[in-house]
């Protein structure tokens, strides 16, 4: 990639040097795509480089194996969201989790676009309830582009399409009600609008982040970078207060 001009989300700036900066971003036809921008602190950049924001950004590098420097011009500022407790949070978790799972400079077209009408639905929605199940879908989408989907069509111990209430969290699958009695303490609950377009509870809502965050953790977070998963806790704790 001797350079490269595209349309990036922000998704993670992480300081490198006295007044540079590596940005992780997420663009529609490579990936997630890091740089290195100069001048990253200054007055000029930093409402730039903010996680959300979506920049116009041209890369450069000498070499494939090189860092590519970065230069970012600003086409849309989340930045004023910042102010509001829980859409702040949601904004650090879903551009924290992408940066920090998503392999380098391959493409995920769907997650691009996914994650575009997530942060205008974190904006622009007239209540959390309108953006919290597109999270949890956006988080199940992750999981499935990555390798690590739910099966939610039949159950794992019968086979039966019928009465499916579990997941098993050792296979991901569901499980049904007559099947999974014995052990229902140890099954994750499957919330209807995890298989069907529907409109849930927050209960439901609650059942669905509980589920992809254990398999969040499970697959990328178990034993490292346990900092991130922490915005999580601090965004669904959050969501749980403005229910309340």
């Amino acid at each position: 990639m001797p350079s490269l001009r595209t349309s990036a989300i922000i998704c993670s700036v992480h300081s490198h040097g006295e007044h540079g900066a590596v940005v992780r971003s997420l663009t529609p036809d490579n990936g997630l795509m890091s740089g290195y921008v100069r001048g990253a602190h200054s007055r000029t950049m930093r409402p730039v480089l903010i996680p959300s924001n979506v920049v116009q950004a041209d890369y450069r590098a000498r070499t494939e194996e090189q860092l590519a420097s970065m230069t970012a011009e600003l086409q849309r500022s989340r930045g004023p969201f910042l102010g509001e407790p829980l859409a702040s949070a949601a904004l650090d978790w879903v551009t924290a989790l992408t940066a920090a799972t998503l392999p380098e400079e391959q493409a995920y077209p769907r997650l691009h676009s996914a994650l575009s009408a997530l942060l205008d639905a974190v904006c622009g929605a007239p209540s959390a309830k309108g953006w919290a199940v597109v999270l949890v879908r956006y988080e199940l989408l992750l999981l499935s582009e990555l390798g690590f989907g739910l099966s939610l069509d039949a159950c794992a111990v019968t086979g039966s399409e019928d009465d499916l209430i579990y997941i098993s969290p050792k296979s991901a699958t569901a499980v049904s009600a007559f099947a999974g009695q014995e052990y229902k303490e140890r099954l994750l609950p499957l919330p209807p609008f995890l298989k069907s377009p529907a409109t849930p509870d927050w209960d439901e809502i609650f059942d669905g982040l509980r589920v992809t965050g254990f398999f969040l953790k499970r697959h990328f977070f178990e034993d490292r970078r346990k900092d991130v998963m922490a915005a999580r806790s601090v965004l669904v704790d959050r969501l749980k207060r403005v229910v309340a």
